[in-house]
């Protein structure tokens, strides 16, 4: 009997240290020396629907916003409706592609009411009332404007922000000043076009070698005169956002830039017709999401 117990004792020892061995090997992999994959966080990037008009918020992967366009005042509910659901008290940027109403009739409303720690405008000026109602609040705010110009840069939580446009510093159209955005997160990127034409489209494919991007946002909200066949073959992007009214009165987007996109055979989404836009990527896969 005594020998019976003693074998099962040695049996119960043998049986219980292999199975420490086996959840110390468990624990390695899961230990500082063996770290696993770095996660990254999500870019989202809202095409607000906002009628005849542009207005973009940027959100990056640690929770700050970047606005890019606010709208035209007309649709100053549809706007604001969408900003105050976002929780936001701080915008890290603002950047206002051209002095068109439709682009910042509700800047200068964002600068009076929440803090702003950078303000990006290219350098042109406008004698309509939205400009100098704008121009007031940044006044009164103390904020010093940042020129948006190809070359300037920077960098939000890993996402890489540069202006290819406006190249030159004097245009007879107003659109051609348009600031113009590419929006790098690892590899994914956006391309905001604001209102340029294709004489700024010239410039920015004699300038830069790399436009390629998964995501475009039409220039000058499906007009024309955006577009230009080169400039879209050199971007190349999946998805073509254009951004207007329903019915309006311009005719946007114009059958001309429908047919070129889909030629090249683009995924193309449209605030008349889908309502607001949101793309999320954690920078190799990209989600889209419509209110419609």
């Amino acid at each position: 009997m005594k020998r019976f117990l003693l074998v099962l004792s040695i049996i119960f020892v043998v049986l219980f240290s292999s199975c420490l061995d086996s959840n110390d090997i468990n624990n390695i992999s899961d230990s500082p020396s063996s770290p696993k994959e770095n996660q990254r966080g999500v870019l989202t990037i809202s095409f607000i629907d906002v009628d005849q008009g542009d207005a973009i918020l940027i959100k990056t992967p640690n929770g700050k916003f970047v606005l890019v366009d606010s709208g035209s005042q007309n649709e100053k509910e549809k706007f604001f409706k969408f900003i105050s659901r976002q929780n936001i008290e701080i915008f890290d940027a603002l950047i206002a592609t051209h002095p068109h109403e439709d682009h910042i009739g509700n800047m200068d409303e964002i600068v009076s009411n929440y803090k702003v720690l950078n303000i990006y405008m290219p350098k042109v000026t406008s004698n309509t009332a939205t400009f100098r109602s704008l121009m007031e609040a940044v006044k009164d705010k103390s904020l010093k404007i940042k020129n948006a110009y190809n070359g300037v840069n920077f960098d939000l939580d890993g996402v890489k922000f540069e202006f290819l446009a406006p190249n030159n510093s004097r245009y007879d159209d107003l659109n051609n000043y348009s600031a113009v955005l590419k929006i790098t997160y690892a590899n994914k990127s956006f391309m905001l076009m604001g209102d340029a034409e294709k004489l700024s489209e010239g410039e920015i494919l004699k300038n830069n070698e790399n436009l390629k991007a998964d995501v475009i946002k039409i220039g000058h909200h499906g007009s024309s005169s955006s577009s230009a066949k080169s400039f879209i073959s050199a971007v190349s992007p999946k998805y073509a956002v254009i951004s207007c009214g329903k019915d309006n009165d311009y005719g946007h987007p114009h059958r001309e830039t429908i047919k070129l996109l889909n030629d090249f055979k683009v995924n193309i989404l449209r605030t008349d017709m889908d309502g607001t836009i949101i793309f999320s990527t954690d920078g190799e896969n990209i989600k889209v999401l419509t209110n419609k």
